[in-house]
């Protein structure tokens, strides 16, 4: 009797940790599972001499590529980049060391479809974060140019619902809890391995990743920008779901990617409000 109240504890906490991410917009539908964004996941790309380096989309806890890149991966596809997508660690849930080995299988795949010698990644929360395991444990200092983190939960977040799930369904946000072992270890010195540059874009308006200030990292100048939209556009209200849709932060990751080293401190991009 015991066993079975416990367990039905267990699917009751389960449902409601994930009622509580869809509350807070991080969660999408089944069915858009398995289907590229638009843009994406053209096989025969070949990148320029403008734009060598194809690039990798990462998405966030409980998303699908194709939500979280409806908007970002046409737009880079039209700039000129060959863009892939891919779905991983059951929704994202897995321990992030496990989905890093399957971001490190992808991107192997992406630089042999295309020739190239190196990708940039754009990655979303957890996604802009992971892959830092992949950069610093999975070899792919040598295979990174550009690192940028859109919202990334580099330092974890305080959020209580990330335990929450994470007692429950979501390994991974365990690991993306504030002070875990994995975060521990991945924060370690050096916290931004020489290889990429890492642009990490944040907003003050952010419920997820708490506080926002724990997306920044800790680098050489020359090598890391952090992005605060609001020093730019103090006006603007981006949200942590809505950043990878905001024109503004459309703006920083082509800054980011167009340039030698990561996104330019001084630059002054357009300010528009997805609030």
């Amino acid at each position: 009797m015991r066993a079975r109240r416990t367990r039905r504890t267990a699917r009751l906490l389960a449902v409601t940790a994930v009622a509580a991410l869809c509350a807070l917009g991080l969660t999408a539908p089944a069915s858009a599972a398995d289907t590229p964004p638009p843009g994406a996941n053209d096989w025969s790309c070949k990148p320029d001499s403008t734009h060598p380096q194809p690039v990798v989309l990462v998405n966030g806890t409980f998303k699908t590529s194709y939500e979280n890149w409806l908007t970002l991966s046409p737009a880079l596809a039209q700039a000129g980049y060959c863009v892939f997508s891919f779905e991983y660690g059951d929704l994202e849930t897995a321990p992030i060391p496990d989905s890093a080995a399957e971001l490190r299988d992808f991107v192997n795949a992406v630089l042999g479809a295309t020739g190239a010698k190196r990708v940039d990644i754009v990655g979303h929360s957890q996604g802009g974060m992971m892959p830092r395991y992949y950069v610093k444990f999975l070899g792919g200092a040598t295979k990174v140019d550009d690192l940028v983190g859109i919202v990334p939960s580099n330092h974890g977040t305080s959020n209580p619902l990330a335990l929450a799930a994470g007692a429950t369904v979501c390994p991974s946000c365990v690991d993306q809890t504030a002070g875990s072992d994995f975060l521990q270890r991945l924060n370690s010195d050096p916290e931004t391995p020489v290889g990429p540059d890492y642009t990490a874009i944040a907003t003050r308006y952010d419920e997820v990743v708490l506080p926002y200030t724990s997306a920044f990292l800790d680098g050489p100048a020359a090598h890391v920008t952090n992005v605060l939209l609001q020093d730019r556009c103090p006006l603007d209200i981006t949200e942590h779901d809505q950043a990878p849709k905001s024109p503004l932060v459309e703006q920083w990751v082509l800054n980011a990617l167009g340039r030698k080293g990561p996104a330019d401190p001084a630059f002054v991009p357009r300010c528009v409000s997805t609030g």
